[in-house]
């Protein structure tokens, strides 16, 4: 429980001392760090896209093979 308490006080700590950088830093500065961010969620948005637009590609093929599979099964019980 302490290793928790002790993690949460330096992440708290850290935010803290980032938000009073952020705070004393010049325009030019923070609009660095809010273009860092900007493209930080671009970069995020985009590989979650991806990552759902093949995740869809995987579900087409499974339910294609699914239906090949359905259809060849019944060919053959029908021959039988």
């Amino acid at each position: 429980m302490s290793t928790k308490k002790n993690g949460l006080l330096a992440l708290l700590g850290l935010g803290a001392l980032a938000w009073w950088k952020y705070k004393n830093s010049s325009d030019e500065d923070k609009q660095a760090v809010k273009d860092t961010v900007n493209n930080a969620k671009d970069n995020f948005n985009k590989w979650g896209n991806d990552l759902k637009s093949k995740a869809g590609d995987v579900a087409s093929q499974v339910k294609d093979k699914v239906n090949d599979t359905k259809t060849s099964v019944e060919d053959s019980m029908n021959q039988n």
